[in-house]
């Protein structure tokens, strides 16, 4: 996700990584993750995943591109728990797209940009820092609208494959996930890159956002897509880098970008009904990822978490700092001893242990009027 201040290792972390990277044939900045192992009972299988969005879904495509350190995760300790080297997941471990591919019968869903993957079971065209909106980072990240130039190659190679009419067929009994917007709220508060922002109302704003989010689902459903699965955006004044910023509120979280979220998610909501209105055969499941994080920064026990408000790697008040790692601006950081028992990962994303919870509700749709199963049955 976003950006804001960076990371060190200590000498003795630092000779541990050379010799991991030693023992390790798997420790080049772009490993292939190991998949899944075969999920028991019979649940339901899709033709196909595809995937685009920000760092939350990110699988490592921006391993792959020229940028920075700041929305690049190839290095140490990201991926400790689960892969046991960097794969370019913002987290320890896995992510929400990782358990949803195994709870559909799918190996996990490739990087559009990894050399000679299979696009078979889908494509994964999230990149971290991107947004709707193309100015959000931009020359940095592969925003919205360049993701789906991306799914418009991978269209037109199952045409030349499959013909045509299977290709239609197959990308009508796919699902697509989107989880995206957050980036296009947190830059202005990260950068100085905030133009566009002050050159609209914000109500404005979030419309150009949702628009931008909304004409690429028609697109893919003009292409044949039926089968959508939104996240909206969390608190985001709440995750640790942001709430450093607004640290003068007694560690509260940071008001205003916390209420561009909800500003947004009202939107949003209100435009996927429009769609399914208008167009025939739309389906969509929009899960509450913002009532999912509060729930655990006001409760953490109840979920099994010690600490919902700081990060497992950082530095600074909450671990706020974007440090961990050592590659960014800020060399120090401070790693836990235990990911599973934090909520957040780093500044702005995640531990292995909350999106498997995002997962397991996404999927079921706990507490929601939909749930992503339902659009995997009946292939």
């Amino acid at each position: 996700m976003g950006r804001e201040i960076r990371s060190s290792l200590s000498f003795l972390q630092l000779n541990l990584f050379i010799f991991l990277l030693v023992l390790s044939p798997s420790s080049s900045l772009t490993p292939k993750p190991r998949l899944p192992p075969p999920p028991l009972g019979h649940g339901p299988a899709a033709s196909a995943l595809f995937i685009f969005g920000d760092s939350f879904f990110d699988v490592g495509n921006n391993n792959y591109i020229d940028t920075t350190t700041l929305d690049q995760a190839n290095f140490w300790p990201y991926g400790e728990t689960f892969f046991h080297y960097p794969t370019g997941r913002f987290s320890d471990g896995r992510l929400v797209p990782d358990f949803i591919a195994e709870k559909a019968r799918l190996p996990f869903i490739p990087p559009f940009l990894q050399p000679g993957a299979s696009h078979h079971a889908g494509v994964n065209f999230a990149s971290a820092g991107a947004g709707a909106l193309v100015e959000t980072f931009r020359g940095s990240v592969i925003d919205l609208k360049s993701q789906m130039r991306g799914f418009g190659k991978v269209e037109s190679q199952l045409v030349q494959r499959l013909g045509k009419s299977k290709a239609r067929s197959k990308l009508s009994k796919a699902v697509y996930m989107f989880g995206i917007g957050s980036n296009d709220y947190m830059s202005p508060f990260l950068t100085n890159s905030t133009q566009l922002f002050a050159s609209y109302s914000k109500r404005a704003y979030v419309g150009m956002v949702v628009g931008n989010l909304t004409t690429v689902v028609k697109d893919i459903y003009e292409k044949g897509g039926r089968r959508f699965g939104f996240i909206n955006l969390p608190p985001l004044g709440c995750l640790p880098g942001l709430r450093l910023i607004g640290a003068w509120n007694n560690g509260s979280c940071f008001e205003e970008p916390s209420w561009l979220a909800d500003l947004h998610n009202t939107a949003l909501l209100t435009r996927l009904d429009v769609l399914k209105d208008q167009l025939r055969g739309f389906r969509y499941s929009l899960y509450d990822f913002n009532a999912f994080l509060r729930h655990r920064i006001d409760h953490p026990s109840k979920y099994g978490f010690a600490e919902a408000r700081g990060a497992c790697c950082g530095t600074g008040m909450f671990q706020g700092v974007f440090s961990c790692g050592g590659r960014r601006t800020v060399k120090e950081y401070q790693l836990c001893e235990d990911p599973s028992r934090h909520l957040f990962w780093d500044s702005y994303h995640l531990t292995e242990r909350a999106y498997q919870q995002l997962a397991e509700e996404l999927w079921s749709g706990k507490g929601n009027k939909s749930n992503l199963k339902d659009l995997f049955q009946g292939f």
